[in-house]
């Protein structure tokens, strides 16, 4: 029992930290370049009650973890950006950087995470509850920082990939790829759910689990 519940508030931690993070990462990138909007209202914090979502932060996790569903996922609040002052004082790349903020924040807390798990025991050999903490939550922080790192790179709206890849297209005057991207709006999530719910998962989440494997 105890055990159990180590491993759920280990789950819980790891599930937050990274998706609160990658959120908190997008205003800050966008702090630096003059946007202020996520600063004056608060979600630059820390604090996790700011950027809780009740559907992407607690029920949809939730539904995942006690399905025993093979993976969590989930989303925090987005953070406000107001992407013309990033264009203003940085150019279209500066909106680059805003949009992969994230991503590299999950990317960055992957590796460390491999990185410490090297020098830990195998969870089956922990001495502790203390340990089987920490090494449970550096597993599902590696598993769930991949998991959204390289979910929101695909180039799919309304994911972070999607809005990289339509500056960079501004940038180098690809006006078909704008314009292709501009209509595909409207279908995003449409794409992402038939992605998501259809055997194409199998596919579309191969490469999230050779990182993983890769890494741990």
């Amino acid at each position: 029992m105890e055990v159990k519940i180590i491993e759920i508030s280990a789950t819980v931690l790891a599930l937050m930290v990274a998706i609160i993070g990658h959120e908190i990462m997008h205003g800050y990138v966008a702090y630096r370049y003059g946007d202020t909007t996520a600063k004056y209202q608060g979600r630059l914090s820390i604090n996790p009650i700011v950027h809780v979502d009740l559907v992407g932060t607690i029920i949809v996790p939730a539904v995942l973890f006690f399905s025993g569903a093979p993976f969590m996922f989930g989303w925090a609040k987005p953070v406000p950006i107001y992407i013309p002052t990033v264009i203003r004082n940085g150019g279209y790349k500066a909106a680059i950087y805003v949009s992969l903020a994230g991503i590299a924040y999950n990317f960055t807390l992957a590796l460390l995470c491999a990185g410490m798990l090297s020098f830990l025991p195998d969870l089956r050999n922990a001495s502790n509850f203390i340990e089987v903490f920490v090494i449970f939550f550096l597993i599902q922080s590696l598993i769930y920082n991949v998991v959204l790192g390289l979910f929101n790179l695909y180039p799919i709206p309304p994911l972070d990939g999607s809005h990289a890849l339509t500056y960079l297209g501004i940038i180098f005057g690809w006006n078909a790829l704008v314009r292709f991207y501009e209509s595909l709006e409207r279908y995003g999530m449409i794409i992402l759910i038939v992605f998501i719910a259809t055997p194409l998962s199998h596919y579309f989440f191969l490469p999230i689990r050779y990182v993983i494997g890769w890494l741990y």
